[in-house]
């Protein structure tokens, strides 16, 4: 293999004690300077010190020498062996999207004079610093309360209320616990985490709240034993199936139940056990400083992310979850009039689910008065909205949403059912509205009229009209998809950033298939990069981010059976440290550049580092300027970082980088 292009301003090549290292002599330190600037009298010596200068100056000429040999070597070498590479790659992989690796030769000047700004001290960028060991799981928008609480009802959680500034933001690279370990691949990260990787104390796990889900070892965490409910996640799953009228959990995806909204969802036991059902669970959780389910849920390799039932909306669309699962999550659904369980009608697609399992609802626990006030305003609550008690068995209650308007219609003169104004798809971060949402739209369609997987992905040109976009727009785009995740995943390699050549004739290593789990799109669209990695086979999920200041898909990604949300880059998202093993980005810088003022490029890529796991991958693609900055900005964050050519009529360039494992800093 070649030496890798851009190495050294690029991010790539750095020495041990954290600077850049150009890998030779360096012209700007001559051999012997322990002489330089001394001033000598005029003492008699002047036949020693002109031997002296003589021999300063032959072991300069000698360094000189070298060093021009060393380049013309290293030179010859390299294009030898870049051109023995990009002939291999190109009668391997003809028709590839990518011929970057066909241009080493006019690469590596550039290259080359990286390679020689560095060595004469031209261009040096600083890097940021790491962050104090305090802030290993730190949070952004999370450790506030807010300033209005006067205004608030004291009953609500407000030290789970999100509210985020400049302010809150860390200017400086979060390091991992001391004793971090890369997580488990999957399946196998699903049923074993490293206890290390996780904010857990001791007290936690005394305390027996955690040790009843799960059995501690040595240095794991093993879930295998998990017992969510008393007699098992299994038998749980197999009881909602019971009593919604399905024979099994087997048939949720039959019945139009492909989407799952988990409230304060444990440790994910619930949708680690649905996945293999083809049903996709996003737990929601509180923050939580430590034992946090979001964190050990994405450290499982499952959808989780901190989101809270309090004063605003989540940031998902109207009509997007096909059942919503409540399982001990705390939360008070007679309070404020019953504006949390409007929320989940909100939510909730027509005909779809709400499954409560609570202490409250056994006949030991209605013996109580206020329990029982409590239980007679829900059920009178709930049937006001529309929906159906369909069955109750011990702790458990499932209603259904009504499938028709009909119920709804009558409902429209009052002020129960949002007037057009107050209707919105996907409102982000606004407050709780006490009206029933949704009731007008184009995607009122009920569960049980939805295409099982993987049609549904596949929308036609009726369901795609109702969001605005054109068959054949959608079609080029899932089309390029299918096309570029075979390339893209074949640069996640170590390899692509080596020094040491590789031999002529040599197979392009393919990265492991279950490398990756959690990856995040932060500029979804359509959600064609979630599509095409299903249909490559790729056993991952994909977080969809619609950015706020881009076009709204989010409810199209919704309707197709994926999962996302809206997010503004400019504030942090809401997840824990060390989360994803991928980060995806195409045209979101572009889109961000037109925000004047808003955040820097940095900005946004301290947030992308805070959230990637150490040997993480990010690619970025971009215009080529927007790419050249974001590699910039990427060497001062100490990544790995690559350019990659794009064979596309567009200046378009593929910015390709791997976060390192930092362990020496930690000592």
């Amino acid at each position: 293999m070649s030496r890798p292009l851009y190495r050294g301003f690029s991010g790539g090549g750095r020495s041990s004690n954290g600077g850049f290292s150009g890998g030779g002599i360096d012209p700007c330190d001559p051999v012997d300077d322990s002489y330089k600037g001394k001033e000598f009298p005029e003492n008699g010596f002047g036949n020693e010190l002109s031997n002296l200068a003589g021999m300063r100056k032959l072991r300069k000429d000698f360094a000189i020498f070298l060093l021009k040999l060393g380049l013309a070597v290293i030179t010859i070498i390299a294009l030898v062996s870049s051109l023995s590479w990009a002939i291999s790659i190109s009668s391997s992989s003809k028709g590839t999207a990518y011929h970057g690796y066909r241009r080493l030769q006019e690469q590596l000047i550039a290259d080359l004079l990286n390679f020689g700004e560095l060595s004469l001290g031209i261009s040096k960028l600083k890097e940021v610093e790491f962050c104090a060991p305090e802030f290993e799981s730190y949070v952004p928008c999370y450790y506030n309360i807010s300033e209005s609480a006067d205004l608030m009802d004291m009953d609500m959680n407000l030290q789970h209320e999100r509210l985020c500034s400049r302010d809150s933001a860390v200017g400086c690279l979060i390091l991992p616990p001391r004793n971090y370990r890369i997580p488990l691949r999957w399946p196998s990260g699903k049923d074993f985490i490293w206890k290390e990787n996780v904010k857990i104390t001791g007290q936690e796990f005394s305390s027996g709240s955690l040790t009843k889900r799960m059995m501690v070892e040595e240095e794991q965490i093993s879930f295998r034993s998990d017992s969510l409910m008393v007699d098992g996640v299994e038998d749980y799953s197999h009881q909602i199936a019971e009593m919604i009228g399905l024979r099994n959990e087997s048939n949720f995806n039959e019945a139009g139940v492909r989407t799952v909204l988990d409230i304060g969802c444990g440790f994910g036991s619930f949708g680690a056990y649905l996945f293999s059902r083809q049903v996709l669970t996003m737990c929601i959780a509180d923050y939580e400083g430590s034992g946090s389910q979001v964190q050990l849920t994405l450290e499982r390799g499952m959808p989780a992310m901190i989101s809270s039932f309090a004063r605003t909306q989540l940031p998902y669309p109207y009509l997007s979850f096909d059942m919503i699962h409540c399982a001990r999550c705390e939360i008070q659904w007679d309070k404020n009039d019953g504006i949390f369980l409007v929320e989940v009608d909100r939510l909730l697609r027509p005909g779809g689910y709400f499954v409560w399992t609570s202490p409250l609802n056994t006949h030991r626990m209605l013996r109580e008065k206020e329990n029982q006030k409590k239980w007679s305003f829900i059920k009178d609550f709930t049937e006001s909205i529309c929906w159906e008690l369909l069955s109750q068995q011990e702790e458990t209650v499932v209603w259904k949403k009504a499938s028709g308007r009909k119920c709804y219609n009558l409902k429209k003169k009052s002020s129960q059912v949002c007037s057009r104004n107050h209707d919105m798809e996907s409102p982000y971060y606004q407050p709780l509205n006490p009206c029933i949402a949704g009731t007008r739209s184009q995607r009122w369609v009920p569960i049980e009229y939805h295409t099982p997987l993987p049609l549904q992905a596949r929308p036609n040109s009726t369901e795609l009209s109702v969001h605005g976009v054109r068959l054949e727009d959608f079609t080029e785009d899932s089309s390029n998809w299918n096309s570029v995740v075979g390339n893209y995943w074949s640069l996640l390699s170590p390899l692509i950033f080596s020094d040491h050549p590789k031999r002529p004739g040599d197979e392009e290593p393919q990265p492991p298939f279950n490398m990756l789990r959690n990856v995040l799109d932060m500029n979804a669209k359509f959600g064609g990069f979630n599509a095409a990695l299903l249909d490559a086979g790729k056993s991952v999920w994909v977080m969809n981010v619609v950015p706020t200041s881009g076009p709204n898909y989010l409810p199209l990604i919704f309707d197709r059976g994926f999962i996302g949300l809206q997010h503004d880059w400019c504030e942090a998202f809401p997840t824990y440290p060390r989360t994803y093993d991928m980060v995806h980005a195409e045209g979101l810088l572009s889109l961000e550049s037109h925000r004047k003022g808003k955040c820097s490029l940095l900005d946004i890529f301290l947030e992308v580092d805070r959230i990637l796991r150490p040997e993480g991958w990010v690619i970025v693609r971009d215009t080529a300027s927007l790419i050249e900055s974001a590699r910039l900005v990427a060497t001062k964050l100490k990544w790995d970082a690559r350019i990659v050519e794009l064979d596309t009529s567009t200046d378009d360039k593929l910015l390709v980088c791997q976060k390192p494992f930092f362990k020496k800093q930690q000592q």
